[in-house]
């Protein structure tokens, strides 16, 4: 059987962050954290219950976060699917006509993250998470 990555996180862009905040907090329940400049005002959404390694406990159940709107990236909702090799995936989106934006970025505790383009132009977030 072929190896399957799956999808691990989802993300938005957001213009104003106390209104997303709100408005997913509100609406959903979801629990909203801000990160600082230092993280590029991310905000991770927790959208699930999470176990003490902070992964959901209900099995296909998936988190997300909103990144702020810059003319440096497209401005739609994308995935993020777990790989991995991130040398060796960014190596298979260039191959197969997709783009690479930017280089990979360490995000704490997390593992290696960069975001591509597919070949239909949209924006796939690819993790290689750091090993619990």
């Amino acid at each position: 059987m072929t190896k399957i990555d799956p999808v691990v996180h989802f993300e938005m862009p957001y213009e104003n962050n106390d209104r997303v905040i709100s408005f997913y907090h509100r609406v959903f329940g979801w629990q909203m954290h801000q990160y600082g400049r230092d993280m590029g005002e991310y905000i991770l959404a927790t959208t699930t219950e999470l176990d003490e390694n902070y992964m959901p406990l209900k099995p296909g159940s998936i988190g997300g976060g909103f990144y702020q709107k810059s003319p440096e990236m497209p401005m739609c909702p994308s995935i993020v699917i777990a790989v991995e090799d991130i040398r060796d995936a960014m190596e298979k989106v260039t191959t197969e006509g997709g783009g690479i934006l930017g280089e990979p970025v360490e995000i704490p505790g997390i593992g290696l993250y960069i975001a591509i383009t597919d070949t239909e132009g949209n924006r796939v977030g690819i993790l290689q998470p750091f090993k619990m």
